[in-house]
């Protein structure tokens, strides 16, 4: 595909829409990728993303389980989205399709969510690739602000739930998805594939309402530069309202229920939301990463570089929202804010390209006057790039021990999800649910629902409901040794719980 720029409208230009002068890409840009190369690329990274999945033996988490069970009772006409979780049009797009499979939604589901995601540092090396701006002769300096990028994206850290970015990716959930949607579609914008880049943002767009703004001004921009576009640009704005809020409206008591549901959350930031919120996105990275992102802001100020400026404002403007629903009640926890961390890695990442390029000239330059500085450019620069490095050895090591303390605990569920599978096969569908209500734990109330093809809000037991109004609970617990136990309680006649008591290991 050819290599174009974004060049400035006369209006004010949008941190969605804009790119950089052609001078800022000149040189800098990655090989060109023919259609076909796309899609030889794409069926690669899914063949990663199976093979990684076959290697962690990873499961979804509890979200993705309730997406998968939306499919399922969406295509049998029986979708309910009143309550957990919380309504998003994003996995609905694939698991409704996927539903047609049966069983082999969840393979198709992970595959599809971990292959997306792994693309989201593909995308970031190639930004900060593209807008290091590195002659031919020298793309190393490039290369390193790419792979720079890329770790640091894969590095991003939830300190609330103390995960990491790998496990957000493993457990198939659609946080890391949108942010390949968003870095790809900011480049499909450096390369002028503006109409490309709508539509990433309004698949972003279904995923987080943090998006919205940023295709708002995609949308706009195109709206004046491709007159032609206009009815698609409402087609599509009239196809996002209604995923997001005309099928629960269809489903649900509000049309509103996303919102509603992710009110007075747990994970709320408690205390001064502001300072909160802010504390939480600095959590992401190390302090290496946003003194590295903040000079290329400050360089890019200095030099008018648009492109590096509009990144920085889309950060701006999403952190702006991110608050705004912190102040309302929102959650706002860190995965909420893996997207603009993203774009900070690439910041970090141009800056350390950058030094690579500038840093020997400088030295070369003050060599005249100093006989030794010319001929220590080289090593200089080197040590500058380790010592950047190693000042984030140690936050690397931290997330590599709590990311395999992560794998062997979500090795365990796999375990647990398996037998649970076994329980629901042994005792029976129908048997189980003619007894009681099935009361399990909350971590596995989904992936029950789909097992048991009951939407998730049918499994929620509130203890204190029950003391007050008790009724037959099929209960099932996980044991020592990655096992269930499985007994009923509550029940007037035994006959049609027969059975039901069974340790299963």
């Amino acid at each position: 595909m050819p290599h174009q720029t974004l060049e400035a409208p006369a209006a004010a230009p949008t941190a969605a829409t804009a790119a950089p002068a052609r001078s800022e890409s000149a040189g800098g840009r990655p090989l060109s990728l023919p259609a076909w190369r796309w899609l030889v690329a794409a069926a690669g990274l899914a063949g990663v993303a199976l093979l990684l999945l076959l290697w962690a033996r990873t499961r979804p988490g509890y979200d993705p389980y309730g997406w998968l069970v939306w499919g399922r009772l969406t295509i049998h006409l029986r979708l309910d989205t009143n309550g957990a979780p919380s309504w998003k049009p994003l996995p609905f797009l694939f698991t409704v399709p996927y539903a047609a499979f049966g069983r082999a939604a969840l393979w198709l589901w992970m595959v599809t969510a971990v292959a997306v995601s792994l693309s989201g540092p593909v995308f970031a090396w190639r930004i900060a690739f593209r807008l290091t701006g590195a002659e031919p002769q020298r793309r190393y300096a490039a290369y390193a602000a790419g792979l720079t990028a890329a770790l640091i994206v894969l590095g991003l850290q939830d300190v609330v739930g103390h995960l990491t970015y790998l496990h957000y990716v493993l457990s198939a959930e659609s946080d890391t998805m949108i942010v390949a949607l968003c870095l790809a579609a900011i480049d499909r914008h450096l390369a002028g594939r503006h109409r490309w880049a709508f539509w990433l943002w309004w698949l972003a767009a279904l995923g987080r309402p943090e998006v919205w703004p940023l295709l708002a001004a995609a949308g706009v921009w195109l709206w004046r530069a491709r007159p032609a576009a206009r009815g698609w640009i409402l087609a599509a704005a009239a196809l996002l309202a209604f995923l997001w809020f005309g099928i629960p409206g269809l489903t649900s008591k509000s049309a509103f229920t996303a919102a509603n549901i992710a009110e007075n959350s747990p994970r709320q930031v408690r205390g001064d939301r502001l300072l909160g919120t802010l504390g939480r996105f600095g959590a992401l990275a190390p302090t290496t990463v946003w003194v590295l992102a903040a000079v290329t802001v400050a360089a890019a100020a200095i030099r008018r570089r648009p492109a590096i400026l509009l990144l920085a404002g889309g950060i701006v403007v999403w952190l702006l929202v991110e608050i705004a629903f912190a102040l309302h009640g929102y959650p706002s926890v860190p995965r909420y804010m893996f997207e603009p961390g993203a774009v900070a890695a690439v910041l970090a990442g141009v800056c350390v390209g950058r030094l690579i390029l500038t840093l020997p000239a400088l030295l070369t330059a003050a060599g005249r006057r100093v006989a030794a500085a010319g001929r220590l450019a080289a090593p200089a620069t080197a040590l500058a790039v380790a010592l950047i490095a190693g000042s984030m050895l140690g936050a690397a090591h931290a997330q590599y021990r709590m990311e395999r303390q992560d794998l062997a605990h979500e090795r365990l569920r796999t375990v647990l999800i398996s037998r649970l599978s076994g329980v629901v096969t042994r005792l029976g569908r129908a048997r189980i649910l003619g007894c009681g209500v099935p009361n399990i734990p909350i971590e596995y109330q989904s992936v029950l629902a789909w097992y048991l093809d009951i939407k998730v809000g049918e499994l929620y037991v509130s203890p204190r409901h029950e003391r007050l109004h008790p009724r037959p609970l099929v209960n099932l617990y996980p044991t020592r040794g990655a096992g269930w136990k499985v007994f009923p309680s509550h029940v007037a006649s035994s006959g049609r719980c027969a059975g039901l008591r069974l340790i299963y290991r």
